[in-house]
């Protein structure tokens, strides 16, 4: 069975599980449809659109696809309901579960079905895989934690499971607009025997706190077929949207606005802040504007499968690309009209090769109108907006998926 190998991409592990699993990022895709091409470029309207997107997760419609040669179906499900409650002030739940799937076996997940087991609440599930050397310590977490599961704002919690933003343990995920994704034939996601799986499921309380019971179905295929390891690369970039011209309102100081967050979800939501400052502003501090952008340095040969993008309510625009500004200059990812509802991933039609040096570019634009059109920003004071987790905070998220060889 050939592994995903590990690297370091100059952020340590616990920064990059900070980055890992960041609210909604979806990997859903339309199993019956196929390779698609990217998205036609658009023109995006400079005033705020009537919003399609809501506050939630709702199911996406569609049939699955029969199981291929080779591939057998593993469930896993959260043990029990639980009824999600919101620390301190906020709207947010972010829960963790630890998860068997019982491989005995070198595997490779080849696809993954989420489902939401209360939509109203559920804002988004992300699976990450637990190798074996680490799962006593996952254990231990758990165990630790009073009723089913443990919280986990910035990630499943287990800074012991490594990664980097250029290996991501992702599994699978579901957001808005996501049904049963399925991998190509000849590619899959490496699970090793004994492995488990940390379910992090977000809950927004702004629907209510009926209990949930979400599960996944995965498809497994033998370790030992010759299938190309999947990765995922995160392209994280800072959010620092400013108040508009004329608000005054508390929170709209920078500092104030941080502190918020933090008081939400902790000291990790300040890092967050300032590592994405860190890793994209090249040193010139926080530049506060609509649109923000982050560029990052291929490290090493790949090829981008496919490519998806996440933002909350207030995104307008998302667009990865690689070597922007070169002649060899390539389109990833272009979403002109951002829909919270559509967070899918895009499957490219034409793989892309990517050599040492090359730069990947992450662009979104988020405008600070749409909290007048939106019902979830009902009663809330407009704040100068950075990253945070909660449904009504933002992020700007690419994500990429690779092959090594």
């Amino acid at each position: 069975m050939r592994t995903a190998r590990r690297r370091n991409d100059g952020w340590t592990a616990g920064a990059a599980a900070m980055l890992l699993l960041l609210a909604a990022c979806s990997t859903g895709a339309d199993p019956e449809a196929g390779p698609v091409a990217m998205p036609a470029s658009q023109s995006a309207s400079s005033e705020p659109a009537a919003p399609t997107h809501s506050a939630h997760g709702g199911k996406a419609e569609g049939r699955r696809a029969p199981l291929r040669p080779g591939e057998r179906v593993v469930d896993v499900a959260m043990p029990s309901p639980y009824t999600p409650s919101a620390p301190g002030q906020g709207a947010d739940d972010y829960r963790c579960f630890l998860l068997d799937p019982k491989v005995a076996t070198d595997s490779f997940v080849t696809g993954v079905d989420v489902a939401p087991g209360n939509e109203a609440v559920v804002h988004h599930v992300i699976l990450f895989r637990v190798p074996p050397g680490q799962v006593a310590a996952a254990r231990t977490v758990d165990k630790s934690a009073p009723g089913e599961g443990w919280t986990c704002f910035g990630g499943a919690g287990l800074e012991e499971t490594g990664g980097t933003l250029e290996d991501a343990p992702w599994l699978g995920a579901w957001a808005p607009g996501s049904g049963e994704r399925l991998l190509p034939g000849d590619i899959g996601i490496p699970l090793e025997a004994g492995s488990r799986i940390v379910m992090q499921v977000h809950y927004n309380l702004l629907a209510g706190t009926e209990p949930d019971l979400s599960s996944a179905r995965l498809r497994i295929a033998d370790g030992s077929r010759e299938l190309e390891p999947l990765e995922t690369t995160l392209l994280p970039a800072p959010v620092e949207l400013p108040c508009r011209p004329g608000v005054k309102a508390p929170l709209c100081d920078r500092d104030a606005a941080v502190s918020d967050v933090m008081d939400r979800f902790g000291m990790r939501a300040g890092q967050m802040v300032a590592g994405l400052q860190f890793l994209c502003g090249e040193g010139r501090g926080p530049r506060p504007g609509n649109t923000q952008s982050c560029t990052r340095t291929v490290q090493e040969p790949a090829t981008v499968r496919a490519v998806a993008g996440h933002m909350h309510l207030l995104g307008r625009s998302i667009k990865i690309e690689l070597n922007p500004g070169r002649p060899d200059a390539r389109t990833l990812l272009d979403i002109p009209v951002w829909n919270f509802d559509d967070q899918g991933t895009r499957p490219l039609e034409r793989p892309v090769r990517m050599k040492p040096g090359d730069k990947l570019r992450v662009t979104c634009t988020h405008d600070q109108g749409l909290r007048d059109l939106l019902p979830a920003f009902k009663g809330q004071q407009e704040r100068y907006v950075v990253w945070g987790e909660g449904t009504t905070d933002e992020m700007c998220l690419g994500i990429v998926m690779v092959t090594r060889s």
